[in-house]
């Protein structure tokens, strides 16, 4: 398996992605994800599976980072990887990716929403030291309960 950053010509399998992942109204809109992805201050990563001479998206991952230099923090955008794909380490390899871009772009932690309903996901996270700090009420589309969720990437002394 490649990690590696976007490219404008990976779109198209990234939303196939997404179409798989979520259903509407969970799904975000191609719209919406083209504005996220193209956002100065923030980093998509790719993995991609290359057999003989084809290549293929198996998942994808989006961070952003806000706040001044003296305080800066990484949201999770979405982490999404292709039925196919999963329980192989590729979420886990692409987390530990974004935790890198958010490192680099001096986020001293990062928070992402989990839905209440998707174990595997909130054992990725608990695994990779997140701990849930809240529970907020009709988060996805007005429908479903996500928790909050935190890591520190830097210590303070």
């Amino acid at each position: 398996m490649l990690y590696r950053l976007y490219q404008p010509s990976d779109f198209e399998p990234l939303y196939a992605i997404e179409e798989i992942c979520f259903q509407p109204p969970l799904r975000f809109p191609r719209s919406y994800m083209r504005s996220i992805i193209r956002n100065s201050d923030s980093a998509t990563w790719i993995a991609e599976e290359s057999e003989h001479a084809s290549k293929h998206m198996a998942g994808f991952a989006h961070v952003e980072w806000a706040g001044p230099d003296h305080d800066r923090y990484a949201y999770i955008q979405t982490l999404e990887v292709s039925p196919e794909h999963r329980r192989r380490g590729v979420a886990r390899e692409l987390l530990t990716h974004l935790e890198q871009s958010a490192l680099a772009a001096g986020a001293a932690a990062i928070w992402l929403h989990v839905d209440t309903e998707n174990a595997p996901a909130i054992r990725l996270y608990q695994a990779h030291g997140y701990s849930q700090q809240s529970r907020e009420e009709h988060y996805y589309a007005r429908l479903r309960a996500a928790f909050i969720y935190s890591k520190p990437l830097v210590t303070s002394h």
